[in-house]
């Protein structure tokens, strides 16, 4: 089975992060951010990953700190899970819409982390979170997971349904790059890997 179990404690946070990429969509979360307890569930849900995330962090000073290391966490759990990538899809994309936004998503689990996030917010918090720290979800979930995410919002006026469809779309993503290919024998790669 594909699965993962990482955890990470710093001075700042404590997260312990189970995934099952093979799963059906049953989540356990509680990181001590609502709104992210919720990005976090349309990930497990809309994804049909099994996730279960426990994070504790220095919320007293703000939420930066929890919210980047759950993204790490979550990250490296999915490059733990996917092991050399044998089979897998590779590449994915989706579109996601949330009333009147749309939102998209390209991933690639190359090996190479890179990301590029194309949105505009307003300048308001959405739940507790600060918006500028959703483009940083998605750069530090690429650096560990060893993946090259392009998240673009296309259109919205509302960051809350901005935030939700690009999650979505994320979830959406995800679940099909991990998808086994059952014609591919090997690692989809010209090189013959597409692990550091």
């Amino acid at each position: 089975m594909r699965i993962a179990k990482i955890e990470r404690k710093t001075s700042e946070t404590q997260v312990k992060i189970e995934l099952n990429v093979d799963g059906s969509g049953q989540h356990d979360i509680a990181t001590g951010i609502g709104f992210l307890d919720h990005m976090l569930t349309h990930i497990a849900v809309h994804g049909l990953f099994d996730l279960t995330i426990r994070a504790a962090g220095d919320l007293q000073i703000d939420v930066h700190h929890t919210l980047e290391d759950v993204a790490l966490v979550l990250g490296s759990a999915f490059d733990q899970a996917l092991g050399d990538r044998k089979g897998i899809t590779r590449m994915a994309s989706f579109y996601a819409p949330m009333d009147e936004t749309l939102a998209f998503v390209a991933l690639d689990f190359s090996g190479r982390p890179y990301s590029v996030i194309d949105a505009e917010w307003g300048s308001a918090p959405v739940g507790q979170i600060p918006t500028s720290l959703f483009p940083h979800f998605f750069e530090s979930f690429a650096v560990t997971s060893c993946s090259n995410l392009h998240a673009r919002i296309l259109y919205g006026r509302d960051d809350h349904h901005k935030a939700e469809a690009l999650f979505k779309a994320f979830a959406r993503a995800l679940d099909a790059a991990t998808t086994i290919d059952a014609r591919r024998q090997t690692v989809p790669s010209t090189k013959g890997t597409l692990t550091r």
